[in-house]
């Protein structure tokens, strides 16, 4: 039988047994917290690094410019921006100045986090609709009439110049505040291995929180020459998520999909990607036993086995077909290091002592080996044994 509620077993939360890499910078303590509280393990390699502006009396200039000149539209992209562009002011003792001259202007914030922090500092916010993308904050803009206005603009950790451009474009004066930047690593190897294991079978779900750690961690596979493996990987087995559009955004345009939460949140995004995970192992009854396929593990009657690669890799390829036959061939080409024929009978073998029951993996004489379902599923799709470890519908955005 498929479908059916796993048993209940005490400390098997909703991500126990699964792995799941992320390549947050900001925040990535924050977001790690909220997965490993639900179970996860997770797997840090953050692609990109914050750094202040190159110049602090770039900075102080624009502050300056911001207290002389007042503007009447404040444009805010990130949280980071707002918090780093206060205290800077503060460090110079301009803050009260700073906030003084902005009492009045109208904030349009991208997202709830970055209208929050403003708020937090005093500044009347527009409330509206969020999170935005570049192009439905502009429309925001337009509407509320930027013509012989003069608009501050707090950029997210990078230039936005076909933003300050269209403004412009639309009678604003525009004036760019860059208060941070996003910079790559000079060490990449923690990114080079999460694609390597995200290549491999060895994570179950990457979560990004910007549109700039997408980009990154896609730059630097393009570098080591695995972009496609690891755009291949994310389109198949891997479920990838996202906190918003804009970090949804990279990912979009090479072909994946990405899983989103209704409100902007980090803890949105974790719930989000607990269910999505559950969606695609579901529990069946194997040999009289009931048995659930997790990313990096098996919970058999409730109890969570932990398996090595190779007999994690075998048990995923049969959960892909339960009850159909997988050619050894099939099997072997699904095991991490690969190897001869003989690999793959050893890595049964060792599922087999970790299952505890020897009759939930049957070989089939000439053939290969079967999951023992009891019940085969009768809407199981045939496709690839290493494609995923039951038949899903293509994540939604």
């Amino acid at each position: 039988m498929i479908g059916e509620a796993p048993a209940a077993a005490a400390g098997i939360t909703p991500l126990t047994g699964y792995r799941i890499g992320i390549t947050a910078s900001r925040r990535a303590a924050e977001l790690g917290a909220l997965l490993v509280r639900q179970g996860a393990e997770v797997r840090y390699a953050p692609a990109l690094r914050t750094a202040p502006v190159t110049s602090g009396e770039q900075l102080r200039a624009g502050i300056d410019g911001l207290i002389e000149r007042p503007a009447e539209v404040l444009v805010a992209f990130t949280a980071t921006g707002v918090r780093g562009w206060v205290d800077a002011a503060a460090s110079w003792g301009m803050a009260g100045a700073l906030l003084g001259a902005l009492r009045g202007a109208e904030v349009h914030c991208r997202g709830p986090a970055t209208a929050a922090a403003a708020a937090a500092e005093g500044l009347e916010v527009v409330p509206g609709p969020a999170p935005l993308s570049m192009a439905e904050l502009l429309d925001r803009l337009s509407s509320a009439g930027v013509a012989g206005r003069r608009v501050a603009v707090l950029p997210p950790g990078r230039p936005v110049p076909s933003f300050l451009a269209a403004l412009r474009a639309a009678g604003a004066e525009a004036v760019e505040i860059p208060v941070y930047r996003l910079l790559p690593l000079a060490d990449r190897e923690p990114v080079d291995r999460l694609v390597e294991d995200t290549v491999h079978g060895a994570i179950d779900a990457l979560a990004f929180t910007s549109a700039a750690a997408a980009e990154g961690t896609l730059g630097i596979a393009r570098r080591g020459g695995r972009e496609r493996e690891l755009t291949a990987a994310m389109r198949s087995r891997v479920l990838v998520a996202a906190v918003g559009p804009a970090a949804a955004g990279p990912l979009e345009e090479v072909g994946v999909s990405v899983v989103r939460p209704d409100r902007w949140r980090l803890g949105a995004m974790v719930h989000r990607l607990a269910a999505d995970l559950a969606g695609r192992s579901p529990t069946y009854r194997v040999a009289g036993h009931s048995v659930q396929v997790r990313g990096q593990a098996v919970v058999v009657d409730g109890s969570l086995r932990q398996l090595a690669p190779a007999p994690m890799a075998v048990l995923r390829s049969l959960a892909a077909r339960p009850g159909a036959v997988v050619p050894r061939r099939e099997l072997l080409d699904c095991l991490p290091q690969g190897g001869e024929e003989h690999a793959v009978e050893t890595a049964v073998g060792r599922l087999r002592s970790a299952l505890g029951d020897s009759r939930m993996i049957e070989t089939v004489v000439k053939r290969g080996y079967r999951l023992r379902v009891t019940r085969p599923s009768s809407d199981a799709s045939p496709g690839s044994a290493c494609s995923a470890t039951a038949p899903v519908e293509e994540p939604g955005g």
